[in-house]
């Protein structure tokens, strides 16, 4: 039975991917900054950590190896926070939270899972989370835009160092998903449909989406996939609709 360390779990996302993996028979760790948040399924094992410091992550990691006998076969860290506002209107505070909370977190716990893994001398799956915005230009998005794509870096250069000992590193790079955190952009009728306009295929996205994208890299069907940032975006990264005048 596989097992995967999931931080940020009290999210849309991570919560989404908790269900597809526990359905397809795999052993979770759940990883939240406030456990109460985290709403304990089945044999679910949940850690209250903040990944965001290495002291935490490296706590999380722990836990979930004791838990688990070893180091996790996966971890997927889908923590992170959204911040829209023009860089003249973010504050220093803002700024230092949003990169925290989107890279910092990337960072220490694949730090901390690569250690586990040398130390065990074992293979595994690291899937991070990008956003759209970090390879477009999209209005309001400065620092965010650049946290992500410091997880993008992230991912490639582990991807190079980790290859060797079989740890496969990857990321996802979404476009607006409907989730918990995003639910008041999306909160009327009006702007739901002026969102899903700005993708090709009519529509934003729901943590459905990235639950399955995550789940297909994180299993053995994805064995030869590695250092890759999957857009998953509706076609808004890479399509631009032929648009007829009146």
């Amino acid at each position: 039975m596989k097992t995967c360390l999931i931080t940020g779990a009290s999210g849309g996302i991570a919560s989404a991917l908790s269900n597809t993996l526990r359905d397809a028979g795999w052993r979770l760790a759940r990883v939240s900054r406030d456990a109460s948040k985290v709403e304990p399924v089945g044999d679910d094992f949940v850690v209250q950590a903040d990944v965001a410091t290495e002291a935490g992550a490296a706590h999380a990691l722990a836990c979930a190896s004791e838990h688990f006998g070893g180091p996790p076969d996966a971890l997927v860290n889908a923590v992170g926070a959204i911040l829209i506002a023009p860089i003249t209107r973010t504050t220093e505070a803002q700024y230092r939270a949003c990169l925290a909370a989107n890279l910092d977190s990337a960072f220490f716990t694949s730090k901390a899972y690569v250690s586990a893994l040398q130390k065990d001398k074992r293979p595994g799956s690291l899937l991070l989370f990008s956003s759209v915005a970090a390879g477009i230009g999209v209005g309001n998005h400065a620092a965010i835009a650049m946290a992500k794509a410091g997880v993008e870096a992230l991912v490639r250069s582990l991807a190079a160092d980790c290859s060797a000992m079989g740890l496969r590193v990857n990321a996802i790079a979404p476009g607006l998903m409907r989730t918990p955190l995003t639910e008041r952009m999306l909160a009327n009728e009006s702007a739901a449909k002026q969102i899903a306009a700005q993708y090709p295929l009519g529509r934003h996205g729901e943590a459905a989406d990235a639950a399955a994208l995550a789940a297909f890299l994180l299993s053995d069907a994805a064995g030869w996939i590695t250092g890759q940032v999957i857009g998953l975006d509706g076609g808004f990264s890479a399509v631009r609709p032929y648009v007829k005048t009146a």
